[in-house]
């Protein structure tokens, strides 16, 4: 049976899937369906109908939504209620004013500790693949889409990011507490770990803040990277040093691709490699496995 987790994981994959394709009411009569596991989710789930409300003209049931919630405890981070063009039309609404503030007060970082995974034989690892979720998973999800790393021989880590935009939503908008959640993972490992080669992977936003580790080599040295479909903002101006592997991996797809593309020159300048994977979107291919058995043997 699936975990909560992945239903949720699988819901909002629905959920956006009826957005982009215009089917709202259909999305909103999805979230309307009772179930009690999905209680973590909840304030994830009411911006979520909120947003669908509002992409309808519903401002008032937008706000109806997200107050329910609220009122139960749910918070949000501002610029997650105040940049959204979904709920622009709530932005004059003092009750809405009134919500934002609420949710800056209780919003809070939450450090936890990293998820370890070893090898059969830890004696003989080939090296440390610490990976970065993508937003809105955890490091849970990163542990499920990388565990074929383990078949290879090596160990992974998957590193929770620190930094909420709601209770359950994490992501990596700041550059300086991804290093610190980064460090303090590595700072967990055990000590047949310590000392092997450093393969930074992640996806997504995760896939962003993997890259800037490994090209500023902030907290510490990376011997390589792999990133799935990353959501590219500013690079380094320099790389730190050779990587290998130094891959990134993007969806035909891929709503990001055009970023991807955009930033190829910059990107092959630091001796990446970009793979354009057909029929792919902003996932994971399903065949990931031989890409991993591709380029990971390059490592050690």
């Amino acid at each position: 049976m699936d975990s909560p987790e992945q239903r949720y994981d699988d819901l909002s994959d629905r959920v956006f899937t009826l957005y982009s394709e215009g089917e709202q009411r259909a999305a909103l009569e999805l979230l309307s369906r009772p179930d009690p596991e999905l209680e973590p989710w909840s304030a994830e789930l009411a911006h979520t109908a909120a947003c669908l409300h509002g992409s309808l003209g519903e401002p008032e049931a937008a706000i109806h939504v997200l107050r329910s919630a609220s009122d139960a405890g749910a918070w949000w981070d501002p610029s997650i209620l105040t940049d959204d063009d979904d709920l622009a039309a709530l932005q004059p609404l003092p009750e809405f004013q009134e919500l934002v503030a609420l949710s800056a007060t209780r919003r809070s970082p939450d450090p936890r500790p990293a998820l370890i995974q070893l090898p059969a034989s830890v004696d003989d690892a080939r090296g440390v693949v610490v990976a970065l979720h993508g937003a809105g998973q955890t490091a849970g999800r990163a542990a499920a889409d990388w565990a074929e790393v383990l078949e290879l021989g090596y160990a992974l880590v998957c590193v929770d990011s620190s930094q909420r935009m709601s209770p359950m939503y994490r992501t990596w908008p700041e550059r300086d507490r991804a290093v610190e959640d980064i460090a303090r993972a590595l700072g967990e490992l055990p000590d047949e770990l310590r000392g092997l080669p450093l393969i930074a992977v992640g996806f997504s936003a995760g896939g962003r803040a993997a890259l800037d580790w490994a090209l500023t080599a902030t907290p510490t040295r990376a011997t390589g990277v792999l990133v799935i479909a990353p959501a590219l903002r500013e690079l380094p101006a320099d790389a730190a040093g050779p990587l290998s592997p130094a891959d990134v991996l993007i969806g035909e797809d891929d709503d990001l691709l055009e970023v991807v593309d955009d930033a190829a020159d910059r990107l092959t300048g630091f001796g990446l490699s970009i793979h354009r994977v057909p029929g792919v979107g902003h996932e994971f291919p399903q065949n990931f496995g031989r890409w991993l058995s591709e380029v990971f043997p390059s490592c050690g």
